[in-house]
């Protein structure tokens, strides 16, 4: 298939599909600091090369890095837990939206349905947008599991866009991270990326490129889209939990994430 270098001017989204961390909720930081405090619990400190090799990735493939850096693969599991449970702390105790993030959301959503797909657990994508009060414009969260592929596998997009339904060609992902716009560009989405600009060959995995949710160039052209059919930006939400899956439609009942299991020696705060 042949994608164009740009956003289409004359092409609208049927569905649009965020991915979630360091996309919508600026959480690299969390993880970067969740993945430091493990490590330094067993006397290793992350470098820069690690710090590019683990974003991205899905949270059970870090923690084996993460094993195999220490020269201990068996406590790939106990890692992996320790990554998970720090994370979720230090999310809840600082939970942040990346800039333009509230405005191109609410901008779109005016525009077509939207879903959310990560490859962390769905508790920790529910309690992420939660916290910075943006899970209500989302109708789907689709996350890894027995038969969907983490990214860079096209599983999480090709499955939220089915969710959506609208096949993946007329569809729009944003994206900040390499494995992610891969994933998405598999399934057939054209892709924004966001964030600092990878090397070549990445960086044309998306269609337009940007520092930041609030680029105008990507505001402009999300404004300019004509609103959906039903002309009203609360039509997405106010079905969202009916049109969602019995997963989806079961928020309320997700538990909240718990602390970790090792405190950070230095101190978490």
């Amino acid at each position: 298939m042949t994608r164009p270098p740009t956003l289409d001017p004359d092409w609208t989204p049927e569905a649009v599909v965020f991915d979630c961390d360091g996309t919508l909720i600026d959480s690299e930081q969390h993880w970067q600091r969740a993945r430091a405090i493990v490590l330094r619990g067993f006397g290793h400190a992350p470098d820069e090369e690690f710090a590019e090799r683990a974003k991205g990735l899905h949270y059970r493939d870090c923690g084996v890095l993460m094993a195999e850096l220490v020269g201990a693969p068996d406590h790939a599991q106990d890692m992996t837990q320790q990554l998970l449970n720090t994370f979720r702390a230090l999310v809840a105790r600082e939970p942040v939206s990346t800039r333009g993030a509230r405005e191109l959301v609410r901008t779109l959503e005016r525009v077509a349905p939207l879903a959310v797909a990560s490859n962390c657990p769905e508790d920790v994508v529910r309690f992420s947008l939660e916290s910075v009060n943006l899970r209500r414009h989302f109708r789907h969260i689709v996350v890894p599991d027995d038969r969907i592929r983490p990214k860079p596998h096209p599983d999480t997009y090709a499955e939220a866009a089915r969710r959506l339904g609208v096949p993946g060609g007329r569809a729009l992902a944003v994206e900040d991270s390499v494995n992610g716009m891969k994933a998405a560009v598999a399934a057939g989405l054209r892709v924004v990326g966001v964030g600092p600009r990878p090397a070549p060959e990445d960086a044309a995995l998306a269609d337009l490129w940007v520092a930041s949710l609030d680029d105008p160039a990507l505001m402009t052209w999300a404004e300019s889209r004509p609103t959906a059919a039903d002309g009203s930006d609360t039509a997405h939400t106010a079905g969202a939990a009916g049109a969602s899956d019995s997963a989806d439609a079961a928020d309320a009942k997700v538990p909240r994430p718990g602390g970790p299991t090792r405190q950070d020696p230095a101190g978490a705060s």
